[in-house]
């Protein structure tokens, strides 16, 4: 049973950061492909990046690429998502997701395992 947990959101102006952290339990992260998601109001739930098990990378939106990166931490069995230059389109429940196989999927319906998800607000 692999159980996820994301914290870090919050209410935050537009310019500032964030980071995000998905702790994993019930399996490594190394053993997991790991991505974040996020759904804003009245959007679907999209890719913000993804981590295959070699460290594979692949990133969602344009609009994120350059502030926001995600990383992982083996020892502390955690995901992370740095988000910089936040924006009021930033607005969303940011979702952590993993799944037993192992490269980089960029499609919701392609991970087993999900966080409750965090609510990360931008205000302008």
């Amino acid at each position: 049973q692999v159980v996820l947990e994301e914290s870090g959101g919050g209410l935050v102006q537009t310019g500032g950061s964030l980071r995000l952290a998905c702790a994993a339990s019930g399996r490594s992260v190394a053993a997991l492909a790991m991505a974040w998601f996020r759904q804003g109001p009245g959007k679907e739930r999209g890719l913000v990046a993804a981590l295959g098990k070699d460290g594979d990378m692949r990133t969602g939106a344009d609009s994120t690429e350059g502030r926001f990166t995600m990383t992982r931490d083996t020892v502390k069995n955690s995901v992370y998502l740095q988000m910089n230059s936040l924006e009021p389109d930033d607005t969303a429940v940011y979702y952590c997701a993993g799944d037993q196989r192992a490269g980089p999927r960029i499609g919701a319906d392609q991970y087993d395992y999900w966080g409750q998800g965090t609510q990360v607000t931008v205000s302008a």
